[in-house]
């Protein structure tokens, strides 16, 4: 009950509110209702109905608003239909009775409508049921449309409209009424009634069959006149009945019988000439069209031409492609008959138009309704219209007789037909792309010689049209650029003497040469030299034949002007003949000038005007595309050209006046040109001619000559209005689909914008064919833009001069006159305002504010609501140029003032425009004061329900002031709330135009509120719901930019508060409009998606399904179809397919990319993939398998007619049909989007076992059990015909490669998954190496190629082999040279093509020689049994050698191929200043003049060449190998590394294996010296790699050793290296080099030392010669010091490791004092091993000297190490890997040549004696608390006692600490101390007797000590029993250390110890493992000791009967378990000592 009681309304709460709240409260209830009907349950519905009939009948009478109306009569219908529909009559009757009911008060209106609007939701819900009240009522209705305003006829037309749909075919008796009524309606006077009226026609069309049969004409002549005076939606409105009924009348939707009289189907041809009847006619009858004829006007005004164009496009649409397609010749016919009728081309004007509506209609059909096959047919058939049109032109002319007049008429009518085909055969081509390509080869259209035959059509714009086609080709096509380009200069050479040829031909090489802007690949450099050279001989033999001067001048300076397109990099080496070409074409001097002015005719002047308005373009055009070549010098150097230029400009009215108006066109252009070109340079170049200037831009924009033509506003003032505010002026300026027609309504009467009005045009820079306006358009323009650009650099007292007289002039002129001026004047005042507000410059003195001000105030007066806007943006910037608060006061201050006296409404709206835009520039209202009287003014006015203009201008003001308040705003947000609601909620739907504002300003309220909308609190609440009430009204409202608006605002709620905003019902809303034919709201709905998916994609999608589920039948579009079958992600991919907006587009794929990466590694990744892949084959040209459209037929029987006439299955049986290359592409790279987002998500992903498993568990899906798929859309794509395509798929290849090489797969052991794939791999990559490929494919595929052979997924040689064979091949071609391949594209492509290759087989080759020393170690490792090495025998030969066997063939090539790569890029990265030294004929791989393209080739491959080189020298170890093949033609000069250079001819094998060294070297360091950026990672490793090779020969190492200088810089990169890269890969690899480094010093030394040593004889022994660093002084000097920059490495290394180290950070680590080695990884542990044993290298390198001086630096660094290392408990594994290199470097050090040399022995021995003292005092230096590793120190000790010496070790006191050490360790606790210790001590016992002796003499006693107490307690652990055993080895040890006379007593001490620990036979078995184990150990040392000492042995036996029967017990005991038991026992004990969790050190170092 409690959901039944909530549909009423609550009367207590509805009673309390105000009279505007209760419209707000009842609107939220009826929306709320609206809702719960739909869900509630049918029982509960009745029982409430009466009730809630009785409520909502209050409603209607209660004069409700246009939204509460129509969602009332939605709920009563609703009601009705759910509840009990009896009843339903009696509420007809009522509204019938209401609607005749004469009430004439206020509140009278709003009732009569609202039950107008009732009774069409009754009938539309209810339908047959209220059949019997049909007829009364609508008779009653259509008698109301009588006299009722125009309102009512709205309503009335809507409401007959959804009566016609609910009733269907059961209307028809009253069908010919409504027809009557709703003709009168469509040229009502109201826009929105002929819409609605229009919509009515459109219901009634469905059942009403005579609406497209008998009466078709009549509709058709009445929708022309309904077209006439209309405005943008009436046409849409209108276009769509007109279209639609024309498309019935062809394919009529069922049969009809031909009535008497009347007319059955008709053929495209009638419908064709109705529509073109009304194009050429209009829809006036004869009297009138025939009158205007007499009066000489045109009788057909715009908007029913554009009108006519839009249903022409209609029709089309509806009969869908594949009408179009078969019927796409006869169309194009008579679409042609049209274009060139006389009568739509009377006037140039009309011309344009009529042609931009054909291309339109060309556009909007083949562009977007067909795919890329039809799309290729319907260029043939253009080619064939093309040649059809150009072979009557030539037998018209070529036809010698007299008739020829006739002719001509024919000549102009053709052009426009070529002109259409042309453009649009350009564009198809452009969309196709390279597909287009069989179109060229296809010899029945011949299209090239089709199109480049028009180019010698005798009128201009044809002309042009051909050449911007071949711009398109080329564009399309990059290989056709060169081919094209020689064609057209080879003819224009040819046909130098017609002055077609010359203009044809011209112009195409012009544009073809443009074309280079967009194709990367670019065009041969020669190409420019060719083009310049045409054009010179153009313009030099210009003078020579009168008859094509004028032809020969334009064409020259064209190409002059197409070839600085080229870029800096072309122009720069001609620009010296560039200048010269200026030079001559300007007059030396000014006083050459005057005397020219005297000469020539008429003729002369139009050839020299000409000339020199090239001239000026082509300076413009280097200005803008080649600024940096624009130097002082050069500036300076066109200084005289351009004075001459300047002063001309004055001299031109007396040309005009001596020569007439023949002369006057070319004046405009060369003026235009002038301004063009002075607006490009900073003015301080032409100071001197500002006033000549100045004069001249006054007179252009105020003087009376130019105001005879009308101004055109709408291509002058937008750029300077702002964006918001145009939005005032009308859908004219929105972008929407018409855009291209709808412009033209608002050109000038001279004409809108056309190719032919400037044939430079074509050498710009756009996609779309250019539409330059008509001279004295643009002039004004370009008069405006100069303006504002130069005043400011006037005299000021000049600057008020000329504004006083602008004044001047506005005052004195009237009408339309005056409205000119005042518009140029504006946007001359605005450009300058502007100017100055963008560099923050000032106005000038106060005397210049009152002209202004005057000036801009009059504008906001005008008529024209463009002009105001102009105004109000002019104000604002005139108060931010200002600057001055007092003067803004005074501003507003006007505004309000004039504001109180203004009456008219377009003063009224100027101003309040004024006010609300006057703060936009000094950042926003700060007085709270200023905002209040603004808002009590704009609130006033937005209620002037009288004037709708003044509301919406204020509407949109009051919107201006709450963005520009921001936080001030927030007190007056409720009261803004509550008008703007009221107004939504009354406000008659017929002003569109204010809703438009009251969305905006419920937008700006929204953002001003922000982030607090989530708040809690009522206040805050009731905002958020008249928020969303508001976007409801919106939402509902008729009009689609209200609409987008209400979308937007939607959106803006949910950035600031998503939980409020609910996705169920906007998101089926947002889908609902996705196919919306208007562009601004397809545009909102992508905007809101994209916001929505970046948050809640899952939500988004699964709304955007369940829509389509509950849509009625009737409704089904193609879009529901595709969301039905691939989801809403599927309907944006068919969406993005169709649109062409770009914002739009990239809106798109933005949304695409957010609801990828939000679901496709959640679940959804077969769904993507599926559609990716969907997307992909859905090319026209394959065919998918069948059966997947048969299931899905099966599974939805129960489609009916209305959705299987849209025909959305394609033969393909995918859900996309025939789907572009473009759109494709994004598929492919959404593949690599989610490849990526795999990486990033789960390792299943990338793990073919790990995701089979588990899949077995949970329904998730991971990417590598697609591998399939992924591999067969990269196949698809790369094979495509479409470059691009084939670049992402090969791109996709290479990704799949990358990730899927390595893993295996799970089914076959040692296989990997991707080896199933060779085959689609090979075929992939094959088609990118045929010959016509392009050369980036080409480059990819190389790429891939080697990425394929080294991912080492084949290993079988003859499979590698097909891949390899493409490499090669390409190699070859390489070999070949660039001059066997003619030339197609520019020379840099050719470099990237060769390094690519070049880098490929670098790449391929380092892995093989890598993967050969892994198969040469692995068979080092693994002793393999013969059988299995010759199983393996295949498998390793492929894995490794094999690979390098097929490297090596073409090694000799390559190698010498790498080394002119590398010197080519060794000079291409000199610097700057060395420029001069490049070579001038280029590279061996770069020419001179593309170095600028070449070096990012060069920088992107040289790392991996360069580690391919540095490998291939050492495999040869430098062994220079002549066996050069002689057919090597490259590299072409012979660079490979110094052949030439020598005076003397071919160098030694010496100094080219030098160059070479220092080749590589030089480059290395370079690049190290900079690493410019992080992904340079791959490039620092390959450099040190290439060092590592190089440094592990001994040539190399011995070049470095020798050069000191060298290795020491190399030490400095390194030490920078190792700063600034945090890579632990990068930082061992440094560590690498300098230990080579070191050792090749080491080398040098030494064999230095050796030479000596051998000259001096060996007499001298004892005095070596100071060879080593440090000389005799022992001086380092840093920076020349090779060892001081190592020390300097290691010690950065050691201290960033280990901060302890050093005394100013130690304790600083954040893990406290000595904590930082926890925090040690395993690499770092590596990395300060390496730099140990490089310390410990360095004394070596030294003199005796040098070595004392860095000695103590070693020490100190060895000791600290080693300190941090033995406080810490060791159970790092990795710190075992430091404490060995420690000890090793130690022993290094102490074991130095050095120590024993006579120089320094003793300076050595003191500071080792030191160290040892420092090593002794680290046993107490730990902290009480801390675990200590005695072991590791022990071992240091025994280093020391060892190694050092006794000269060290023996000195008192150390002698005796280091014995308390010892002792101390014999007693320690830990087992394993002890254990070590006696270790130690047998290798102490066994050194030297100077070091043995005295420890003998003081250990021997406590180690007998020791073992006697073993006896008593016998060890009972693994490590207890190891010591006992360790010092039975030290005692044995002791022994043997003995004399020979001692050596018996001692034996004697030693048996009787081995024989206490045994054990007898009871005890044996009992005993515990470790105590059988010593008992064992003991028998068998006494075995063998035994024998040894036989004598002392018996005598000990024979004295000692007890030690006797011990020894036979034990022996027997043993006899029985020796063989069986106590083997195993033994082998466990062995076992378990050796496992010891904790580091021991086996390792002997001693």
């Amino acid at each position: 009950m409690e959901r039944a009681r909530s549909l009423l309304l609550n009367e207590e709460a509805c009673g309390q509110l105000g009279e505007h709240q209760k419209a707000e409260f009842i609107f939220e209830w009826l929306t709320d209702l609206k809702k719960l009907l739909a869900t509630s349950d049918r029982a509960d519905i009745k029982q409430n109905q009466r009730r809630l009939v009785e409520q909502l009948s209050g409603v209607l009478i209660g004069s409700p608003g246009p939204p509460t109306r129509w969602l009332l009569a939605d709920c009563l219908a609703l009601l009705y239909r759910l509840g009990d529909p009896v009843p339903s009559s009696l509420l007809v009757d009522r509204c019938n009775d209401i609607i005749r009911s004469k009430d004439d008060s206020p509140s009278g209106l709003p009732t009569r409508l609202a039950a107008v609007a009732c009774l069409g939701a009754l009938f539309e819900q209810l339908g047959r049921m209220l059949a019997g009240l049909f007829k009364d009522t609508l008779v009653n209705l259509l008698k109301a449309m009588k006299n009722a305003e125009s309102q009512g006829r709205y309503e009335i037309m809507s409401s007959v409209e959804k009566i016609l749909r609910g009733l269907g075919v059961s209307a028809m008796p009253c069908h010919r009424d409504v027809y009557k009524a709703a003709r009168a309606c469509l040229t009502d006077r109201s826009m929105s009634v002929r819409c609605a009226a229009a919509k009515c026609l459109l219901e009634l069309q469905r059942e009403a069959v005579f609406l497209w049969t008998s009466e078709l004409e009549n509709v058709a002549t009445l929708c022309f006149r309904a077209f006439e005076g209309s405005n943008y939606n009436v046409r849409v409105s209108v276009a769509k009945l007109l279209g639609t009924l024309l498309a019935a009348a062809v394919e009529p939707r069922q049969p009809t019988a031909p009535r008497q009289g009347g007319r059955g189907r008709s053929s495209l041809e009638e419908v064709m000439d109705l529509l073109s009847g009304g194009f050429l006619r209009g829809g006036a009858g004869f009297l009138r069209a025939s009158g205007d004829m007499l009066k000489g006007m045109s009788s057909v005004s715009k908007d029913i031409r554009i009108g006519v164009t839009q249903a022409c496009v209609v029709f089309v649409s509806t009969l869908g492609g594949s009408w179009l397609e078969a019927n796409f010749p006869a169309f194009l016919s008579l679409l042609m008959e049209l274009a060139s009728h006389g009568r739509a081309t009377q006037t140039p004007g009309d011309a344009v138009v009529t042609r931009r509506c054909v291309s339109f209609i060309l556009r909007s059909t083949l562009g977007s309704l067909l795919g890329e096959k039809a799309q290729t047919n319907a260029a043939k058939q253009l080619c064939v219209a093309i040649a059809t049109q150009k072979r009557a032109i030539d037998a018209a002319l070529t036809d010698g007789n007299v008739e020829t007049r006739v002719s001509s008429a024919d000549v102009s009518a053709s052009q426009h037909v070529l002109f259409c085909c042309l453009l649009e055969l350009g564009r198809l081509i452009q969309g196709l792309g390279s597909t287009a390509a069989p179109l060229l080869t296809d010899s029945s259209t011949a299209l090239l010689d089709t199109v480049i035959s028009v180019l010698l059509h005798p009128v201009a714009s044809a002309r042009l049209a051909a050449a911007w086609c071949l711009r398109c080709i080329a564009m399309a096509m990059p290989s056709q650029c060169s081919p094209l380009l020689d064609r057209c200069a080879e003819r224009l050479v040819a046909l130098k003497s017609s002055p077609e040829a010359v203009a044809g031909y011209g112009a195409a090489v012009a544009a073809l040469v443009a074309a280079v802007q967009h194709c990367p690949l670019g065009i041969p450099h020669t190409k420019g030299k060719v083009v310049l050279c045409l054009a010179e001989d153009l313009l030099r033999s210009a003078s020579q034949n009168s008859r094509i001067s004028l032809q020969r001048t334009q064409a020259g300076w064209m190409l002059v002007s197409s070839l600085i397109t080229l870029g800096p990099a072309v122009v720069e080496h001609h620009l010296s003949r560039l200048l010269l070409l200026w030079r001559c074409v300007f007059p030396a001097s000014l006083r050459e000038q005057e005397m020219e002015l005297r000469r020539g005719d008429y003729f002369t002047w139009q050839v020299t005007l000409e000339g020199r308005a090239g001239a000026l373009c082509a300076m413009k055009n280097l200005l803008l595309h080649c600024r940096e070549l624009v130097t002082e010098d050069v500036i300076s150097r066109l200084l005289t050209p351009l004075a001459c230029a300047v002063a001309l400009l004055t001299k031109l009215p007396a040309l005009i006046r001596s020569y007439g108006s023949s002369v006057r066109v070319w004046s405009v252009v060369y003026r235009l040109r002038v301004y063009e070109l002075l607006a490009q340079l900073p003015p301080q170049t032409y100071q001197e001619s500002f006033g000549l200037v100045m004069n001249q831009l006054v007179s252009d924009l105020s003087s009376q000559d130019n105001l005879n033509q009308p101004c055109s506003e709408l291509t002058l003032l937008p750029p300077f209005c702002h964006r918001d505010d145009l939005q005032l002026v009308g859908p004219a300026l929105h972008d929407t689909d018409q855009r291209y027609i709808e412009e033209q309504l608002h050109g000038s009467s001279v004409g809108g914008g056309s190719l032919d009005n400037d044939a430079f045009s074509l050498c710009e820079r756009s996609d779309e064919a250019p539409a330059p306006l008509p001279p004295p358009v643009a002039l004004t323009a370009a008069a405006v833009q100069l303006f504002g650009a130069l005043l400011p650099h006037i005299i000021s007292a000049q600057r008020v001069r000329i504004l006083e007289q602008f004044v001047e002039t506005v005052n004195q002129l009237k009408g339309q006159r005056q409205q000119t001026v005042q518009t140029h004047i504006c946007a001359a005042l605005c450009s300058l305002l502007k100017h100055q507000g963008s560099v923050r410059g000032s106005l000038g003195p106060e005397e210049m504010r009152p002209p202004v001000l005057s000036l801009l105030s009059g504008a906001l007066e005008s008529v024209s609501p463009l002009l105001r806007c102009l105004a109000a943006e002019g104000l604002a910037r005139l108060v931010q140029v200002v600057g001055d608060p007092g003067f803004t006061v005074s501003v507003s201050l006007l505004c309000f003032d004039r504001l109180k006296t203004a009456r008219d409404a377009a003063s009224r709206s100027g101003y309040t425009l004024a006010l609300g835009a006057l703060h936009r520039y000094t950042g926003g209202i700060s007085s709270p004061q200023h905002l209040s009287t603004c808002l009590g003014v704009l609130f006033t006015l937005s209620q002037d329900s009288t004037s709708p203009e003044v509301q919406t201008w204020s509407l949109h003001s009051l919107s201006l002031v709450v963005d520009l308040s921001g936080g001030l705003y927030r007190a007056h947000a409720e009261p803004s709330f509550t008008l703007v609601l009221r107004l939504l909620l009354s406000t008659s739907p017929t002003h569109p135009e204010v809703h438009h504002s009251l969305g905006r300003c419920l937008h700006a309220l929204i953002t001003c509120l922000g982030p607090d909308l989530q708040g809690e609190g009522a206040a805050l609440s009731a905002l958020r719901s008249s928020c969303l009430v508001g976007c409801e009204v919106m939402q509902d409202g008729p009009d689609c930019l209200v609409q987008a608006r209400a979308i937007s605002c939607l959106q803006q709620l949910h950035m600031f508060s998503p939980p409020h905003v609910n996705l169920a019902s906007l998101v089926p809303a947002l889908c609902a409009n996705l196919c919306s034919s208007y562009l601004c709201l397809r545009r909102a709905v992508v905007a809101c998606l994209r916001q929505l998916v970046q948050r809640e994609a899952l939500e988004v999608s699964e709304h955007a399904v369940t829509l389509v589920k509950e849509l009625p039948r009737r409704d089904n579009t193609q879009l529901d179809v595709t969301i039905k079958e691939v989801g809403l992600e599927g309907a944006l991919f068919t969406l993005l397919d169709r649109e062409s907006d770009s914002s739009l587009r990239r809106d798109i794929q933005e949304t695409l990319v957010h609801m990828m990466a939000s679901s496709a590694t959640s679940g959804k990744l077969g769904h993507w993939l599926k559609l990716c892949k969907d997307v992909l084959s859905a090319s026209t040209d394959c065919r998918a398998p069948v059966e997947a459209s048969q299931e899905d037929e099966e599974a939805d029987p129960g489609r009916d007619d209305d959705s299987s006439a849209f025909k959305a299955r394609s033969e393909s049986g995918g859900p996309f049909t025939a789907l572009r290359w473009a759109t494709r592409r994004f598929a492919m790279e959404c593949v690599c989007r989610i490849i990526a987002q795999c990486e990033s998500s789960d390792p299943a992903h990338f793990d073919m076992a790990l995701a089979q498993e588990r899949r077995l568990h949970e329904s998730t899906d991971f990417l590598v059990l697609h591998l399939g798929d992924l591999v067969r859309m990269a196949f698809m794509a790369a094979t495509d015909h479409s470059d691009q395509l084939r670049l992402a798929g090969l791109q996709t290849l290479l990704v799949i490669i990358r990730r899927f090489s390595a893993i295996p797969e799970p089914e076959f052991p040692g296989h990997v998954i991707l080896e199933q794939y060779q085959a689609n791999v090979g075929a992939a990559l094959r088609p990118a190496f045929t010959a016509d490929a392009p050369p980036d494919v080409t480059a990819k595929a190389c790429q891939v190629c080697s990425a394929w052979i080294a991912s080492g997924v084949v290993s079988d040689l003859r499979d590698l082999r097909r891949v390899h064979q493409l490499l090669a091949s390409s190699l070859a071609k390489v070999q070949a040279g660039r001059d066997t391949s003619s030339q197609l594209y520019n020379e840099a492509t050719a470099t990237m093509e060769t390094l690519a290759v070049l880098k490929a087989w670098a790449e391929v080759y380092i892995v093989a020689v890598q993967r050969s020393r892994q198969t040469e170690s692995s068979d080092r490792t693994t002793d393999l049994s013969v059988s299995s090495l010759a199983n393996d025998s295949a498998g390793s030969e492929s894995g490794g050698a094999g690979l390098l066997k097929l490297v090596q063939s073409d090694l000799s090539t390559l190698s010498r191929l790498w080394l002119a790569a590398l010197q080519d890029y060794a000079l291409l990265t000199l610097p700057q200043e060395y420029a001069s030294q490049l070579p001038d004929t280029g590279g061996s791989f770069y020419t001179a003049e593309t170095v600028n393209q070449a070096r990012a080739h060069y920088s992107s491959s040289w790392a991996l060449i360069l580690h391919a080189t540095s490998l291939w020298l050492h495999s040869s170890g430098f062994v220079m190998l002549d066996d050069a093949p002689a057919n090597l033609s490259r590299p072409a000069t012979p660079t490979s590394m110094g052949h030439t250079g020598s005076v003397g001819g071919a160098k030694s094998p010496e100094d080219v294996n030098t160059d070479r060294l220092h080749l590589i070297l030089g480059i290395s360091v370079e690049f190290l010296c900079s690493p410019h950026s992080e992904d340079q990672m791959e490039n620092i490793t390959s450099c040190l790699r290439a060092l590592q090779a190089l440094l592990d020969v001994s040539w190399p190492r011995a070049k470095i050793g020798n050069d000191q200088a060298l290795s020491v810089e190399l030490l400095s990169v390194l030490h920078r290296l190792m700063v600034t890269r945090e890579s632990a890969s990068v930082q061992l690899a440094v560590l690498d080099l300098l230990r080579q480094i070191v050792t090749a010093a080491q080398e040098h030394v030494r064999e230095k030392r050796h030479s000596a040593e051998v000259d001096d004889g060996a007499a001298e022994k004892e005095t070596l010669p100071e060879f080593g660093e440090g000389r005799d002084t022992g001086g380092l000097i840093p920076g020349r010091s090779l060892v001081f920059g190592a020390l300097e490495l290691c010690l950065c290394v050691l201290v960033r490791k280990l901060p302890q180290l050093s005394p100013k950070l130690a304790g600083t680590s954040p893990a406290g004092p000595g904590g930082s080695v926890w925090s040690l990884t395993d690499s770092d542990c590596h990395l300060v091993a390496s730099a140990l044993c490089v310390l410990s290298e360095l004394p070596s390198v030294c003199s005796p000297e040098g070595s004392v001086s860095i000695l103590p630096t070693v020490l100190y660094l060895l000791l600290g190490v080693l300190r941090e290392l033995v406080h810490q408990p060791s159970t790092h594994t990795g710190l075992g890997v430091v404490v060995q290199a420690a000890l090793q470097a130690l022993k290094a050090v102490l074991t130095s040549p050095m120590s024993r040399q006579e120089k320094s022995r003793g300076a050595w021995n003191l500071l080792l004696r030191s160290a040892l003292n420092t090593l002794l005092g680290l046993w107490d230096a730990g902290d009480s608390g801390a675990v200590m590793d005695q072991i590791s120190l022990l071992t240091a000790l025994t280093v020391f006692l060892l190694s050092a010496g006794p000269d060290v070790c023996t000195v008192e006191p150390l002698h005796a600490l280091c014995l308390q050490r010892f002792t101390a360790s014999m007693d320690a606790k830990d087992p394993l101390v002890v254990s070590r210790c006696y270790q130690l001590l047998t290798s102490v016992f066994q050194a030297p007797s100077g070091v043995a002796v005295p420890y003998i003499q003081a250990l021997g006693p406590p180690l007998v000590r020791f073992l006697q107490k073993a006896e008593r307690s016998r060890p009972q652990s693994a490590e207890e029993l190891q010591g006992v055993l360790e010092g039975v080895r030290a005692m044995e040890a002791l022994v043997q250390a003995a004399d020979e006379s001692q050596r018996p007593q001692l034996v004697a001490v030693m048996l009787p110890l081995l024989i206490s620990f045994l054990l007898d036979e009871n005890a044996l078995g009992s005993a515990p493992a470790a105590s059988r184990s010593l008992h064992e150990s003991a028998l068998k040392d006494l075995m063998r000791l035994g024998p040894q000492h036989s004598a002392v042995f018996r005598s000990l036996i024979a004295s000692s009967p007890h030690l006797k029967s011990r020894l036979e017990a034990a022996v027997k005991g043993n006899q029985e378990s020796l063989n069986a038991k106590a083997s195993s026992a033994n082998s466990a004990s062995r076992s378990g000592a050796k496992s010891s969790p904790s580091i021991t050190l086996k390792t002997n170092f001693l």
